[in-house]
């Protein structure tokens, strides 16, 4: 991974239907990434009250 790119992917499964999970480095606000062959989507990942989910930003 290059030392700027602003979001990382924690999670991936799938090869032709694909769902990742990233993380914004900067914000550490998560996101849900699915695709099926050439449609796909991206949301917040939120928790079970609605809320999204921030994991803890690391510096590194």
């Amino acid at each position: 991974m290059a030392k700027n790119e602003r979001f990382k992917i924690v999670y991936s499964q799938g090869t032709v239907d694909v769902t990742q999970i990233l993380v914004d480095t900067e914000t550490g606000v998560n996101y849900v990434f699915h695709k099926v062959a050439y449609a796909g989507g991206l949301t917040l990942l939120l928790d079970k009250d609605g809320k999204p989910v921030i994991s803890p930003i690391v510096n590194s």
